[in-house]
């Protein structure tokens, strides 16, 4: 069967958009890896001492955000790679209750911060993520965190950036679309688990 005209030119336009697409993710590694290799090793240590000091972790985003946020907290509270304790880790944006009322009574900027307030305590840890670096809720929740003693990490976009500023250590992704920084931030998610489970096994 003949292919309809114009077909052969889609598929070829397609291949070469996820050509692209491969190979700046390809690229976004490799540009990002050392240093973030080194952040992340740094992390997960300072989260298993959060740990064993019966600290908890608390996570939020926006959107595809939210979702990797969410990823990492299921990581932690189920398992990653082998059988361990579950780790208290909390995704501020779950309850649709509470975030619903807080937005409606408080403000778009007060969604996670005012929660943080309620739940977090001194020498707890947050990763706030967002794409954009710029984000009025996450930033507000990073602030709030630096007020209590909050232990705060941040995976973003390319820097310079608000939130990259506001908290302890950052991790700004460097690449050319939001779907890649999201995609960074899902091996970086993966790789914070990896050298969390292994400074937990060495104490």
């Amino acid at each position: 069967m003949n292919n309809p005209p114009g077909t052969r030119h889609l598929v070829a336009a397609t291949g070469a958009n996820l050509e692209h697409h491969f190979g700046a993710l390809g690229a976004a590694l490799e540009r990002n890896r050392t240093a973030s290799i080194r952040r992340i090793w740094s992390w997960g240590e300072q989260l298993a001492d959060i740990y064993q000091r019966n600290g908890r972790l608390f996570t939020c985003g926006n959107g595809g955000s939210a979702a990797e946020a969410q990823h990492l907290s299921a990581e932690l509270t189920g398992r990653f790679r082998t059988e361990r304790q579950p780790l208290a880790a909390i995704a501020l944006h779950c309850d649709t209750s509470a975030t619903t009322a807080i937005v409606n009574d408080y403000g778009i900027e007060e969604m996670f911060a005012r929660q943080l307030r309620a739940h977090g305590r001194p020498g707890d840890a947050l990763v706030v993520l967002s794409t954009s670096g710029s984000s009025p809720n996450v930033v507000a929740t990073a602030k709030a965190a630096h007020e209590m003693g909050i232990t705060t990490w941040a995976l973003t976009g390319p820097p310079p950036n608000t939130l990259a500023s506001v908290c302890d250590d950052a991790i700004a992704v460097e690449a050319d679309s939001v779907a890649t920084v999201q995609e960074m931030h899902l091996v970086l998610v993966h790789a914070l688990c990896t050298a969390l489970d292994a400074a937990l096994e060495a104490l």
